[in-house]
Parts: structure tokens; C-alpha cells; sequence
């Protein structure tokens, strides 16, 4: 019997001993990776929330990414402080067209933990589908960022339904452009002459015309002045992103001067100094300025424009422009 209670003991010793070291065991963080915001064409931003700090404190935390699945902190990382709760990262300097794959860490004694995986492209000057007009002129589109864009401003005199829309060649029937049902959709060419500018410029719209919603080809439209704001803040802001917008060289924006001399088109959508029509009629600054309109109207006489100039590497949003100037028309894709 004394036999039975000794080994009872022994075993008992034996749990004991095992439950303190169970209960000294170590364990890592629990966290999630937030979702990615903010993208540029260079960079992002995303971050993690660490819901447990494990056994001891957190003492280091971060993303970390790569271009292969499951990356860890010997890639690429940020490091942002230590502590539990919800933190964000920057992460840049990443290049165009690759897959990338990232997720959060958290280090504490016992060891480095990752949050979920996600993963994102930064999409820049990659070709999107072909579009036809309803005159059966042809375009090639460009996917920047999560954006479809026609690269090339469009050219048609139907609206997508087929219906005529005005030519308007005489200056006082340009400034007028108000018939017995309101104002009227309307368009031209440079100088009235389609033979030198049409294939490279496109034509001017009123923005009576754009407000029908019926200018662009079917699953494409206007857009707005915020889908605007989201390609220039994608290229870096409105300060840089004239560069990356338009076309190089002199053949369509006169000489080489301040921001025109650096412009890349590195985004492929090829912006051109078409000018614009006025109000009243008459045609200006080809060459010197591009400008086209957004779907957005500022109040009953103005809408919002985009508009680039030759001599620096700004982008202006803002209106109110009159709605009757003749500007060049993008579509982006619905």
C-alpha cells in the first residue's frame, strides 16, 4: 500500500511540475493587417492591430513585404515603435506592374507573429481595352491605378444613340448655343478645321454636350471632378503629376521650358496642348494648354475642368469654367 502511495505521489509531483512550466510558457502576439489605403503609383499605406501582446510586451512592430507570398521581417520592413492597438505604415518606393505581398508583425520575447496576408499591384501605363465610338472611330484605353482611361481624346460628332450632335463653326452661334428646348450640346474642331487637328487633337465639347450623357461610347463616361482628383493624387499630386500626364517632347506642346522639358507620359495617358474654344468663339492656345472637362457642375453657368500647361508640371481641377467653352473630352471606364 505504502508502495501504491508513493508512486501516487511521484505522479503527482510529475503534474505539478509540468503545470508550472506550462504556465511559464511563452507565447507571441495575435494581430491582423489592416487594409491597404492611400495608394499612389509608388506607394501605400497599411499597418496592424495587435489584439494580444502574448506572454511579455511587444517590442517591435510593422509590415514587412515582398514580392513572393508569406514575407517576414528579413524582407522589406517598416518599423513602427512598440505597444499593442492599431498602428498604420507608410511603405514606399515600390515599382509599377509587380505583384506584391504583404502583412503585419509583432515581436515580443517569445518571437515574431504575422497578421494576414493581402496583396496589391500598382498598375501604371498598362494597356486596356480597345473602344469604338458611335462613328466607328477606334481608341486604346490605359490602366492607371484602379482606373480604365481612354489615351487619346475623343473625336466623335454622334452621341452614342446615334443622334447628330451640332457642329457649330460660326462664332455668335457658338456664344448663342441656346435653342427652344434649353442649351444645346455642341461641338467642333481647332479652327474649324478637321483635316489638320482632328486624328491628333480630338474635338471640342460644350459642356451642354458632355451633360447628356451620351458623349462617351456605352460602359465608358465623363468623369467627375473627383475621379479627376483620384488620378492626379495617384501620380503623385497636383504639384507633380502634369509630368507623368503628358506626352514628351515638342510635336504637341511648344518648347522646352520649365516642367515641359521633364514631362514622361511614364503613366501612357498622353495628355496633348490642344487648347480650347471660348465662350464666344474664338480658338486659343493650342500648344500651350490642355484642357478638358469633368461631369461636375460647379453652378448654372460653370462646371469643373482639368487643365495642364506647357510651362510647369501642375494639373488644376476647378471650376467654374463656362459651360459653354469648347474643351477636349476623356472617358474613363464604368
Amino acid at each position: 500500500m505504502k508502495a501504491i502511495f508513493r508512486i501516487s505521489g511521484i505522479i503527482y509531483l510529475i503534474f505539478l511540475i509540468l503545470w508550472f512550466y506550462s504556465c511559464k510558457k511563452e507565447f507571441v502576439p495575435t494581430l491582423t493587417t489592416t487594409d491597404i489605403t492611400n495608394i499612389t503609383s509608388t506607394s501605400v499605406i497599411s499597418g496592424g492591430t495587435i489584439t494580444d501582446e502574448g506572454s511579455s510586451p511587444v517590442i517591435a512592430r510593422g509590415v514587412c513585404w515582398n514580392k513572393m507570398s508569406n514575407p517576414t521581417v528579413e524582407d522589406n520592413k517598416t518599423v513602427d515603435n512598440a505597444g499593442i492597438g492599431t498602428f498604420n505604415s507608410s511603405i514606399t518606393g515600390l515599382s509599377n506592374n509587380i505583384t506584391y505581398y504583404l502583412r503585419s508583425y509583432a515581436t515580443n520575447g517569445a518571437g515574431t507573429s504575422y497578421g494576414n496576408e493581402l496583396s496589391f499591384i500598382l498598375w501604371m501605363n498598362v494597356p486596356g481595352p480597345s473602344i469604338t465610338d458611335a462613328d466607328g472611330n477606334s481608341y486604346y484605353s490605359v490602366k492607371i491605378g484602379a482606373q480604365i482611361w481612354m489615351a487619346k481624346n475623343l473625336n466623335t460628332t454622334k452621341y452614342n444613340d446615334i443622334s447628330l450632335i451640332p457642329n457649330l463653326t460660326i462664332n455668335s452661334e457658338w456664344e448663342a448655343e441656346e435653342g427652344t428646348t434649353g442649351h444645346n450640346g455642341a461641338y467642333c474642331w481647332y479652327d474649324n478645321d478637321a483635316a489638320t487637328y482632328k486624328t491628333a487633337y480630338g474635338a471640342f465639347y460644350n459642356w451642354y454636350a458632355v451633360n447628356t450623357g451620351k458623349l462617351c461610347p456605352v460602359g465608358w463616361h465623363i468623369p467627375s471632378d473627383a475621379e479627376w482628383t483620384v488620378l492626379v493624387n495617384y501620380l503623385g499630386g497636383e504639384y507633380v503629376a502634369g509630368d507623368k500626364l503628358k506626352e514628351a517632347g515638342q510635336i504637341h506642346w511648344y518648347g522646352v521650358y520649365s516642367g515641359q522639358s521633364t514631362a514622361t507620359n511614364e503613366s501612357g495617358f498622353t495628355a496633348l496642348g490642344g487648347g480650347h474654344r471660348t465662350y464666344y468663339g474664338a480658338y486659343e492656345k493650342i500648344g500651350t494648354i490642355g484642357l478638358w472637362w469633368s461631369a461636375t457642375s460647379s453652378d448654372a453657368t460653370g462646371a469643373v475642368g482639368c487643365g495642364m500647361s506647357y510651362g510647369d508640371t501642375d494639373v488644376g481641377i476647378n471650376g467654374p469654367r463656362n459651360k459653354k467653352e469648347g474643351y477636349s473630352v476623356r472617358c474613363i471606364k464604368d
